[in-house]
């Protein structure tokens, strides 16, 4: 089979959509024949004869890639990597022949918004061979990761202030571009001081950034697509302390706390609880659910069913 994946922002940020088109790509082409372009669809999808094309991009890509799989006879396939609001919205419109929600509560909404086009739910995955358990020596202080880019929907700020009412521990915040890195820098200095930390992201140091920390916390706003950050850092054996939503609750399951994080009192009190449980292996079973190997057969089945 013949795939086109379009992403026009591949290896020029590290996004949960990015690592999507990376590790979906690199196991498809084990069994098909898998492209992946960032500025030539256009000319790539009428001269080449695809089978399917998922454009990841949204808005106006995908209603220009829907009329040129028309005229080509090749299927669009649409993952809901934006979340739910309007460029999901957007790609329903477009009517791919398959809508892939990434959660169920995805796809209650996704019927909603448009009930005649075909939905199967996949979710994101995790790498388990990249990120692992690792045995670490007990040290005084503990330390809270966050992971993902300095936005205002990452809400890292939230996370400055609930760790500000612990004593002895430290907060890490790794992520790669955003336009409120200096805002967020200057409000962990002044609360946390020496316990805060910035780091910047790549594929190659990720691993080992999970494995510095205690527990991992995720305050995003309710309606973000996923989250592949949570997968990965329960693949590491870290328990999550996540946003009270429907789609968080459904991927970490019983392998963390929700809260609002809002509320800085109670978040702070949920991210004192997580650290004194004992999760017993509880976040990695829970990441194995997300394998990218089981994802990429659920593809290839959506794929085999045209």
């Amino acid at each position: 089979m013949r795939i086109l994946i379009i992403n026009k922002y591949q290896n020029k940020v590290n996004r949960g959509a990015e690592t999507y088109v990376l590790e979906l790509s690199k196991r498809l082409m084990k069994n098909n024949s898998v492209e992946v372009d960032t500025n030539n669809y256009f000319y790539k999808i009428l001269k080449n004869k695809y089978d399917v094309v998922i454009p990841t991009n949204g808005r106006a890509q995908v209603f220009i890639v829907r009329l040129l799989t028309w005229l080509t006879n090749a299927k669009m396939v649409v993952s809901g990597q934006s979340g739910i609001g309007l460029d999901d919205r957007l790609n329903l419109y477009a009517f791919p022949d398959y809508f892939v929600p990434l959660t169920n509560y995805a796809l209650s909404w996704s019927d909603k918004i448009n009930p005649f086009v075909k939905k199967k739910v996949i979710p994101n995955g995790v790498d388990l061979d990249k990120f692992f358990v690792k045995s670490v020596t007990p040290k005084k202080e503990r330390t809270i990761l966050a992971v993902g880019a300095f936005t205002r929907e990452k809400r890292h700020n939230l996370t400055i202030q609930a760790v500000s009412r612990l004593n002895n521990t430290k907060l890490i915040i790794a992520g790669g571009g955003g336009d409120k890195k200096n805002e967020i820098q200057a409000l962990g200095t002044r609360l946390l001081g020496d316990n805060f930390e910035t780091v910047q992201t790549t594929n190659d140091k990720i691993p080992d950034i999970y494995r510095k920390a205690d527990l991992f916390v995720f305050p995003t706003v309710s309606w973000e697509s996923f989250g592949v950050v949570l997968v990965e850092a329960m693949a590491s054996g870290l328990a999550v302390v996540a946003t009270d939503d429907p789609i968080r609750r459904e991927i970490v399951g019983d392998a963390g706390l929700f809260v609002d994080p809002t509320n800085t009192d109670e978040y702070a009190k949920e991210i004192e609880k997580a650290l004194d449980i004992n999760w017993d292996g509880k976040p990695r079973k829970q990441a194995e659910k997300f394998s990218w190997d089981i994802i990429t057969k659920k593809y290839e089945e959506l794929f085999n069913s045209f």
